[in-house]
């Protein structure tokens, strides 16, 4: 077989020099057209949806919030794997999809599932998270201050430089750790409020 196709192939080198040029010029054009990433994204398309119950147990919000969402989710068109995360006051049920499947699809569909959950009483409903990846963490920054506390550092950020960050285009999210929140806090009388009616 093989002698028989270099025979063929020396007896019509004007074929094969035309098919080599054929197959050299497709090459060309083909990679031209190639997507060429230096940090190629292996993450797999998912979507990420986050209920906050800041009063429950991780028993409660397992049983009460991540269970009905994840059984309102299960079942969708090109859905592979299905993974939650129940925390104090906290769910993230983390959806994966095939890889052929658009993401704006893939939310459009949980977005529509998401209308149909009912969750008790006082439970903001469930939200998606923004459209990122693995790769998508960027950039850690520190704020640092001689004369600030870190309730303010906190509030400097959350307040100023958060929606800043935010307003820049391809921003998907800005993540606040560390630094203490400034909280206001109402402790009530109960006699004053009976004197009060």
């Amino acid at each position: 077989m093989l002698s028989a196709i270099i025979r063929w192939s020396l007896e019509n080198r004007l074929v094969v020099l035309v098919l080599t040029g054929v197959l050299v010029l497709t090459g060309l054009w083909s990679l031209r057209k190639l997507p060429i990433d230096a940090f190629p994204d292996t993450t797999p398309v998912q979507v990420q949806v986050n209920t906050v119950a800041p009063s429950l147990s991780p028993k409660e919000v397992e049983q009460q919030i991540t269970l009905r969402v994840e059984l309102a989710l299960s079942g969708l068109p090109h859905l592979k794997a299905l993974r939650s995360v129940s925390k104090f006051g906290f769910s993230q049920v983390i959806t994966i999809f095939d890889d052929e499947v658009d993401i704006y699809l893939a939310r459009q569909v949980i977005s529509e599932r998401l209308q149909t959950i009912e969750l008790p009483e006082g439970i903001s409903p469930p939200t998606m998270g923004p459209i990122s990846t693995g790769l998508g963490e960027i950039f850690h920054y520190i704020l640092r201050s001689d004369t600030l506390s870190l309730t303010e550092l906190r509030t400097v950020h959350d307040w100023v430089l958060k929606p800043i960050m935010l307003s820049v285009p391809g921003v998907a999210e800005v993540n606040s750790w560390g630094g203490l929140v400034k909280q206001y806090h109402v402790l009530v009388d109960p006699q004053r409020l009976i004197e009060h009616g």
